[in-house]
């Protein structure tokens, strides 16, 4: 079966440890589309606070790239540093166990 080299998206994007990390609306996406999973936060209440709406409640999945229906692992977490933190834990141990 052949490698799909597929081109990078052009303009600039904010990258965490060398990977994109990129926002639309309520969906934080983390990871590059090469390999074989990225990780998906959902946020999906916010909390009302003097500076501002904060995320409060985060759904976590780390998702096949190539196919985001299929979900290797899920779960949720309350604030957005601990939801991201776990959510990156998660992503490291399945790119080590799909051998990345």
């Amino acid at each position: 079966m052949a490698e799909e080299k597929r081109e990078k998206v052009g303009g600039k994007y904010l990258e965490y440890k060398g990977k994109p990390l990129v926002r639309e609306g309520d969906t934080i996406c983390y990871g590059d589309m090469e390999d074989k999973c990225i990780l998906i936060l959902d946020i999906l209440s916010h909390k009302k606070t003097p500076e501002g709406d904060l995320p409060d409640k985060i759904w976590i999945q780390v998702v096949d790239s190539k196919d985001q229906t299929k979900i290797l692992r899920q779960g949720n977490k309350e604030g957005l540093y601990e939801a991201f933190d776990l959510g990156l834990i998660w992503l490291e141990h399945e790119l080590k166990k799909l051998g990345e």
